[in-house]
């Protein structure tokens, strides 16, 4: 098949062209089609394989093999070369395809004298609809050209097998006339909170309706006038007032940044060039994108790649003349429903009439994930095939906190979450009562109660709940959102915005804690059995001197004579804190060597994380002025828990008798030194869990912004004495858990959990 790819591709999309715009039904085209492919490409077979109910390939249509295989010969998803292929949306090419393990030989076809096979995809809205293969009899080496014309060509025949309605559309079955019956699914909480409301379809991108292009120069004009309306439009939104003073910029500055991608952007001019329309060849990248995305496992590089796959709808929008940003109508209490939803797209809509997010895909660390945590909408992710199987306006439940979203649920279940939300929304009124009030208890314990943040928009939350300051600023996020480290003058904005913000209330910064979930894209790392347990946090920045140089500086610069507090995570040895603090020795000589404002007050710690430091508490509590335990970490260390296994999440419970000891012993040997210690992990924002802590000793905890006001009651209505006792109690016990006996304990003396 002589020829680049592009004359390739325009020779043969030209005669299906041709064939597609005379009459007939869709599937006497689909026979002529198979043929035109056969010849053009010097094959002796070409087959169409469609995807029916069950998961089933059937033989639709072929050029070659016998016809009285045509609709008898059925593979499953996973059977032979063509369930293969399905089963991993890829093109396959092999000269002797009967040496290949899937190889599976089906008699009727008559396919014996075929050795060489070539296989793709065909690929309809991130769904495989079918398989199209050609075959020769002689031993064939393939070429890369022929390969993407193949695909190509899948890719307009995709569209046809969608309008002739050939591929089984395996949607919600009615039951009892015209009801559908009510679903429970569960994905990934990406943001907490409950969210009623109906469902709002996020805007899909009409179906391509010309394939192939008249001309690959008019296309490409068409192209580039489309992408700088997009480009225009996003550095609209980056100036627009709100947005340049938020903590958004940052986040849409690295979507804009993708946007001018050159990769992403000379694939689609190729594809235009192998004759494809604009239209076409923005969404053949999207295929090859979603492709790329089944081999990716590094969760940071996949939501780039998500971020990628939404501004191709954006562009394809421009392209159909249609504004990516127009307001839609949305109902009073919209439930907003998308496969895949991009930072910029969910600030499109009226926020205040959103009140969850349901995504078929996504993660926590993903840019739309983050905003939707700061603005407190519930967000629940990774629901399979959500999007066919809610109809807009359905009603919606969006359990944040468990992760479910309920579908069309009966009266029973919709009436005990409305009454959950309004319960929610009247504690609220009197957490807002508890406001200016101390975080004291009945018998006079005063507990410092802090604030988690990782944003600019956390700070404003200090001020709402009235927090006693911020127990731990997470510093990860900025680095996280770029696609490259950010400079000292960039880290130093945001760090005196901070503190700044805090209105003289103290700040503890946490300094760079990235690896195991949280990888960099500029920071290469070779895959890890074990990421949670390997190349991460301190260990990284220890290994990088100059990153935590610049980091260190900033936040001195940031400081500018004022109090700074910095504390160093997953620090496992003393050595480590010791190689750390010398590192902040030196940008301190060196702040002080150019005149710079040293802080006024400066106080140094660490995160108690990793179980191996305990054992060097006494080296360590010289050296330190406090300590943070992160009960998250901790205790997946000390149980050899993996709490991203949802198997054992559940399991060990941090109300155990062994992970509560272990936390009385680091108590004990901070009060004997000395030296003040909170705990700011996830364990410190249930007000059950708190008041364990409470209990044990604890007196200075840090929670996320909206568990402030929970937690504040539960102190108020406790006792801490009588607390204390039934802990002690407890903890010489053998039980699994403590959780059940405090509970009732609590509802005994009136503690509000």
């Amino acid at each position: 098949m002589p020829g680049d790819a592009a004359a390739v591709s325009r020779r043969l999309l030209g005669r299906i062209r041709d064939v597609m715009a005379k009459p007939g039904m869709p599937e006497e085209r689909l026979n002529v089609i198979v043929r035109c492919i056969a010849e053009d490409m010097c094959a002796a077979v070409c087959s169409c394989y469609v995807m029916r109910a069950g998961e089933v390939l059937e033989l639709f249509a072929t050029e070659g093999l016998r016809a009285s295989a045509v609709h008898q010969t059925r593979l499953r998803v996973g059977e032979g070369l063509v369930g293969f292929i399905a089963a991993h949306p890829r093109a396959l090419a092999l000269s002797d395809a009967w040496s290949h393990p899937n190889f599976v030989y089906r008699p009727e076809t008559g396919e014996e004298p075929y050795r060489s096979f070539l296989g793709v995809p065909i690929v309809r809205g991130a769904r495989v609809a079918g398989v199209l293969v050609v075959q020769t009899t002689e031993t064939r080496e393939f070429a890369p050209e022929e390969i993407e014309a193949l695909e190509t060509v899948a890719m307009v025949l995709a569209e046809l097998l969608t309008a002739g309605n050939l591929i089984d559309r395996r949607e919600q079955i009615p039951v009892d006339g015209n009801a559908l019956v009510p679903l429970r699914i569960n994905g990934l909480k990406l943001s907490e909170g409950l969210g009623v409301g109906v469902a709002y379809l996020h805007r899909k991108v009409p179906f391509v309706k010309q394939m192939v292009g008249e001309s690959p120069e008019v296309e490409a004009k068409r192209f580039d006038e489309a992408l700088e309306r997009m480009h225009s439009a996003l550095d609209e939104m980056l100036a627009a007032e709100a947005i340049g003073k938020s903590e958004y910029r940052d986040i849409l500055e690295a979507y804009r940044m993708f946007a001018a991608d050159r990769g992403w952007i000379e694939r689609i001019r190729a594809h235009i060039q192998g004759g494809l329309s604009a239209e076409a060849a923005v969404q053949r990248a999207q295929e090859e994108n979603r492709a790329r995305m089944q081999d990716v496992t590094d969760p940071y590089l996949r939501e780039r790649l998500c971020d990628l796959e939404d501004l191709t709808d954006r562009l394809m929008l421009h392209l159909m003349g249609l504004d990516p940003a127009e307001r839609r109508t949305l109902p009073a209490h919209a439930i907003l429903v998308a496969r895949t939803l991009g930072p910029a797209d969910l600030l499109d809509y009226d926020l205040a009439k959103i009140h969850g997010v349901v995504l078929e895909e996504g993660s926590p660390s993903m840019h739309v994930a983050i905003i939707a945590r700061a603005l407190n909408i519930p967000m629940v992710a990774r629901v399979p095939e959500v999007v066919g199987k809610i109809g807009a306006g359905d009603p919606v439940i969006v359990d944040g906190d468990n992760g479910s979203v309920f579908i069309r649920p009966g009266e029973d279940v919709s009436a005990a979450f409305v009454a959950t939300v309004r319960m929610r929304r009247e504690k609220q009124k009197t957490y807002a009562v508890l406001r200016d009030l101390p975080a004291q208890t009945r018998d006079g314990e005063r507990v410092s109660l802090l604030m988690n943040a990782g944003l600019l928009a956390d700070i404003p939350i200090l001020d709402e709940v009235n927090a006693d300051g911020i127990g731990l600023y997470r510093t990860e996020l900025p680095f996280m959102v770029r696609s490259q480290t950010p400079d000292v003058e960039v880290q130093t904005q945001l760090y005196r915005s901070v503190i700044d913000q805090a209105g003289g209330r103290p700040v503890c910064f946490r300094t760079l804690d990235v690896g195991g979930d949280k990888m960099l894209p500029y920071w290469q790392n070779a895959g890890e059995e074990n990421p949670a347990m390997g190349w991460r946090s301190i260990r990284i920045t220890l290994d990088h001197p100059a990153i935590m140089r610049q980091q260190l500086r900033a936040l001195i610069r940031a400081a500018d004579g004022r109090p700074l507090s910095v504390m160093f995570p997953m620090i496992a040895e003393v050595a480590e804190f010791d190689a750390a603090r010398r590192i902040l020795d030196l940008e301190l000589a060196r702040a002080q060597h150019r005149g710079d404002p040293l802080p006024r007050e400066l106080a140094v710690g660490c995160m108690v994380e990793v179980p191996s430091i305990v054992f060097q508490l006494p080296q360590l509590l010289q050296r330190v002025d406090f300590l943070s335990v992160g009960s998250n970490d901790l205790a997946q260390f000390l149980f050899a828990r993996d709490r991203g296994n949802q198997r054992i999440a559940e399991r060990y419970d941090l109300l155990s008798p062994p992970f509560l000891s272990f936390l009385d012993r680091i108590l004990d040997a901070c009060n004997a030194a000395g030296k003040p210690c909170s705990l700011c992990g996830e364990m410190a924002a249930s007000p059950l869990d708190a008041m364990a802590l409470i209990g044990l000793g604890f007196r200075r905890v840090s929670v996320n912004g909206p568990a402030v006001g929970p937690v504040k009651a539960m102190i108020r209505s406790m006792n801490a004495a009588d607390t204390e006792r039934i802990v002690r109690k407890l903890l010489r016990s053998s039980v699994h858990s403590l959780r059940t006996n405090l509970a009732g304990f609590a509802l005994d003396h009136g503690v509000q959990i």
